[in-house]
């Protein structure tokens, strides 16, 4: 069930009537049958893996708080990665590494093939195979304490809002909330509203509609070059964001309007005056997640400095593997930490530049060339991410710088879709431009009366309808 569907217009709201009609006692049922179902209607066969998953987790976490034994506790710990990260590998990443073994028997006269298995790849398994794990490795680590009652720690694992693409949610944040009792808020419903409606904005006006030009040159390199390739980046560039962010921020408003506090996946990160600061700002609940159990497990910064290197860019490029059996997603993760250890390494070098050259007095012209530099390495590294395999990348990375070459691409034959396309990206900007420098929200939402919100809200509500492009197009994060 998608987000932009009409299944989940009618879903939804009947989850919430029955949700604040029934007895609070009683509502982790309702809404761990509600998550169930929300995951069924994709593919009713894998929801065997969830529940799996949960069982597994859920003895050792109990077990592993029980016992004081160091060998007792690594091995519990050891079953649960094992579980958990062996049934991601098997469904993401055995055909990948087949297909790499392959070639490599074969460029070295190996008489041997790893066989392939066409299966679908359950849809939202990186993200509840993390969110899950979380909690087993608070607890080996002793920050957090076991869920007794089975039925919430199913929920805190399935909980629809966030269940196939985040926020991945941590069990310290998310657990203790489904003991509360959440009585029906005005306040917080037209919150959770508004929040939703901004989130189906920027899926449905903004990164739907630039998927058709996105998908048109990437689907077909060898057409297209120059300016065709740069626009289609850039566009791309938006695509995602808006398509990622969009999903947070209605996963993010839905819980609200039930009661519940997901953590914020983004924060305006084309805003960013830096690869560190980028990261800071996009999809927080996951580069948190690799900081704390990959990152800071490898030793962080905490060791000499070529090893510091090494944690950052095998950190990123574990992350940019999560994100897809793919050598592109591999290459944009090693971009990422190629980036973030040339940052450290050239640091003492930049800041003898900037004195030199006295930048320091014309801070704004300063902040504006880091942020502007910072989009451009970002812009760069979405190229692998978006292209279907490595050759196609580069050969637009080629291309990009042939103006001559290829078909010509009138955008401007879209008319109109064009045109709302532009203005919605201006319209985005904007918003993030007051939102960042002048804390537009809050002001809006401690000077607007009541009336007046409620006209934001109805605007929103309309210009989905009207300016969405209603195709039921999956969200991007889906397939990861």
């Amino acid at each position: 069930m998608l987000f932009n569907s009409l299944e989940f217009i009618i879903f939804f709201p009947i989850v919430v009537a029955a949700y604040f009609a029934m007895n609070p006692k009683y509502r982790w049922i309702l809404l761990l049958l509600a998550s169930y179902y929300f995951y069924m209607c994709w593919n009713y066969k894998y929801i065997v893996l969830i529940m799996f998953s949960t069982v597994v987790d859920y003895i050792a976490g109990i077990l592993m708080y029980r016992t004081e034994r160091k060998v007792q506790r690594k091995l519990l710990l050891a079953t649960s990665l094992i579980t958990n990260l062996g049934l991601l590998f098997f469904f993401k990443y055995f055909n990948f590494f087949g297909e790499t073994a392959n070639h490599l028997f074969e460029r070295f006269n190996i008489f041997a093939e790893v066989p392939a298995y066409n299966f679908l790849l359950p849809v939202g398994i990186s993200f509840y195979t993390f969110q899950t794990l979380s909690y087993t490795i608070d607890i080996y680590r002793r920050k957090q304490t076991p869920e007794y009652h089975f039925g919430r720690f199913a929920l805190f694992v399935s909980f629809f809002p966030q269940l196939v693409a985040g926020p991945i949610e941590r069990s310290v944040n998310l657990l203790p909330q489904f003991r509360e009792q959440y009585k029906f808020e005005y306040e917080r419903v037209k919150e959770g509203i508004l929040m939703m409606m901004w989130g189906f904005f920027k899926k449905v006006v903004i990164a739907d509609r630039l998927a058709e030009y996105v998908n048109l040159v990437y689907n077909n390199p060898t057409e297209y070059g120059g300016l065709q390739n740069i626009v289609a980046t850039f566009f791309f560039s938006f695509q995602i964001y808006c398509d990622f962010s969009g999903y947070s921020d209605i996963a993010i408003g839905s819980a609200l309007i039930l009661g519940y506090r997901l953590m914020t996946n983004f924060r305006r990160p084309y805003f960013a005056e830096s690869i560190r600061e980028f990261w800071q700002r996009w999809h927080i609940s996951l580069s948190s997640w690799f900081r704390d159990y990959v990152y800071i497990s490898l030793g962080g910064n905490r060791v000499v400095k070529w090893r510091w290197y090494y944690n950052l860019f095998i950190t990123f490029l574990v992350s940019g593997l999560w994100h897809g059996a793919e050598w592109t997603f591999v290459i944009w993760g090693a971009l990422h930490g190629f980036y973030m250890v040339f940052a450290i390494w050239s640091k003492k070098i930049r800041e003898k530049a900037n004195g030199w050259l006295g930048i320091s007095k014309l801070p704004g012209l300063y902040k504006f060339f880091q942020v502007f530099v910072t989009f451009i390495l970002v812009y760069f590294a979405w190229i692998f991410f978006r292209a279907n395999n490595t050759q196609d990348a580069f050969l637009i990375i080629k291309n990009s710088f042939h103006f001559t070459k290829g078909v010509a691409l009138n955008l401007f034959q879209f008319s109109v879709d064009f045109y709302i396309a532009l203005i919605s990206i201006a319209l985005l900007f904007l918003i993030e431009y007051l939102e960042e420098y002048r804390n537009l929200y809050a002001g809006l939402k401690a000077n607007l009366s009541r009336s007046w919100k409620w006209v934001l809200v109805t605007v929103l509500i309309l210009s989905v309808i009207v300016l969405g492009v209603w195709h039921g197009t999956d969200f991007l994060y889906f397939q990861f």
